[in-house]
């Protein structure tokens, strides 16, 4: 059976924790700053968990994990 690729996009957007869960960017940081608060920009600051719904998904994506 041949090997099967992972998404190319989910290895540029996704990181796997040590206990295997899915570590994702926080979208609304690339533009249009100016009219959020400041709050907002630096409660979405770093990176968050993705949630369990999704997970299966991206997993699904990347057969063989992330780096």
């Amino acid at each position: 059976m041949p090997k099967l690729k992972t998404k190319s996009g989910v290895k540029k957007r996704f990181k796997l924790t040590a206990t295997g869960k899915v570590k994702h960017g926080v979208a609304g940081k690339r533009h249009r700053l100016i009219s959020h608060n400041a709050k907002y920009i630096r409660q979405n600051r770093g990176t968050s968990v993705l949630a369990d719904a999704d997970t299966a998904r991206v997993i699904a994506w990347a057969p063989y994990g992330l780096k």
